[in-house]
């Protein structure tokens, strides 16, 4: 997937992964409802980040990024020191 963003110094580019709109006993969540994911799948990294490349699927602190919104699709700008850890 490429992106319009470059991200600049430490910073990475990714798209949340959608939250679960079903409970495991079957009942659907209403959006309000539904817990923001920490997921997401990195889709560009800036020339300074050092550990998470393209592709990686990171979980990140979520108080502390920058969402953008660009043809629709909904990005999400992370420092590389705020990614906790990667999901193998």
């Amino acid at each position: 997937m490429s992106t319009p963003l470059r991200p600049l110094g430490d910073y990475i580019v990714a798209v949340s992964e959608e939250a679960e709109a079903k409970t495991a006993s079957g009942l659907y969540l209403p959006d309000k409802a539904q817990e923001k994911p920490k997921i997401a799948k990195v889709v560009a990294t800036g020339p300074s980040a050092k550990q998470v490349k393209i592709g990686n699927r990171i979980v990140y602190k979520s108080y502390s990024t920058t969402d953008v919104k660009v043809a629709d699709i909904e990005y999400v700008l992370v420092k590389e020191e705020d990614v906790l850890a990667t999901v193998q």
